[in-house]
């Protein structure tokens, strides 16, 4: 279903920003941060859908206690299940899940029921957390195709390795007109003398004009059709992992700039897309210090930077779809980016 090697930006010779990445350049440089993915594809029927699964792993161990998290709603057009207590607690309990609208509920439900198959003692209290995009215009069979078993496949397959593009969360997505999907990305940044890591994983599926450091690419320009809906609703979840110990206050921050950072590439933020960003701390704190200024400027920098190179590192790894019902998502041509 996957590409051994998928392309991305840095293999054309570009970059984004000032900031060296990890050595995966995605969420996974994060330690303590692992992805899995579950595709759910049947060409036959206009079947594109899947789940993606973030599983912090100090959540997994016996008596994890939560994680410090942050969440910034650019615009609640959306389903992002758990999202008022992450708000008012500033904490992250649980892994976080991306899949497609009509599939958010089916899928907190088998998030719920795989964290009570592992708990080490009797949960009374829990809050799932999972954001979603609408891939109604490109997966137009079934309306809810992810089961549970494709959500524990997801989890229990979690690993370092991130696949891109058409896959899990992504496989229907579509993204400033073109076929979008999975994007994730890192930026390694000095704090006080310290190394960090800020990782990004984005669910692109937004509307709006690619653009690109060197101009602006449209569909239309290349001689190709707009994927998506013409109402441009669609939605885009950013996910920003970080290994420094900050509290919820400074990472709600952060999240933010993981939404601002997707007008960098061109988003339009439209009535009719749901826009969010969270941002959690994988390391557990009892007492998790607060960042200088310039500290917060560097990860701002590091958020900004890894979440624009992670959409475009969506798009490039994306796959044109063409759906029994007519509908024709392209991928962006790589020749765009060679020099």
């Amino acid at each position: 279903m996957t590409d051994t090697h998928q392309s991305r930006l840095r293999d054309f010779g570009h970059r984004i920003g000032r900031l060296e990445p990890g050595d995966r350049n995605a969420i996974t440089d994060v330690a303590g941060v692992l992805v899995g993915q579950s595709t759910v594809v049947d060409g036959e029927k206009g079947i594109y859908s899947g789940v993606t699964a973030i599983v912090p792993t100090a959540l997994t161990e016996a008596g994890a206690p939560s994680l410090p998290a942050g969440l910034h709603v650019g615009n609640g057009y959306g389903k992002f299940v758990g999202a008022t207590q992450v708000m008012e607690l500033g904490e992250l309990e649980t892994p976080v899940l991306l899949t497609a609208t009509l599939s958010t509920f089916r899928v907190a439900d088998a998030l719920l029921s795989w964290l009570l198959d592992r708990a080490h003692e009797p949960l009374v209290s829990v809050n799932p957390v999972v954001g979603e995009v609408n891939n109604g215009w490109l997966s137009t069979g079934d309306p809810r195709p992810v089961t549970a078993g494709h959500v524990y496949a997801a989890l229990d397959g979690a690993g370092t390795e991130v696949q891109m593009g058409n896959v899990g969360g992504g496989t229907g997505a579509c993204a400033l007109g073109f076929k979008a999907g999975i994007g994730s990305a890192s930026r390694r940044v000095e704090l006080s003398g310290r190394a960090a890591t800020v990782g990004a994983l984005v669910q692109a599926n937004m509307g709006g004009d690619l653009r690109l450091p060197w101009g602006t690419v449209t569909p239309e320009s290349l001689g190709s059709r707009r994927a998506g809906p013409s109402s441009q609703r669609g939605s885009c979840v950013v996910v920003l992992a970080l290994d420094i110990a900050c509290g919820a206050l400074q990472l709600s921050r952060i999240a933010a700039r993981g939404v601002l950072a997707l007008g960098r590439v061109g988003a339009s933020y439209s009535h009719g897309s749901g826009d969010y960003g969270l941002a959690f701390s994988a390391v557990p704190s009892d007492s998790p210090r607060t960042l200088t200024p310039a500290e917060l400027d560097t990860v701002f920098a590091a958020a900004l930077e890894s979440v624009e190179e992670a959409v475009i590192d969506a798009l490039l790894a994306a796959r044109t779809i063409r759906t029994p019902g007519g509908h024709e998502a392209v991928a962006l041509p790589h020749e765009v980016l060679r020099p």
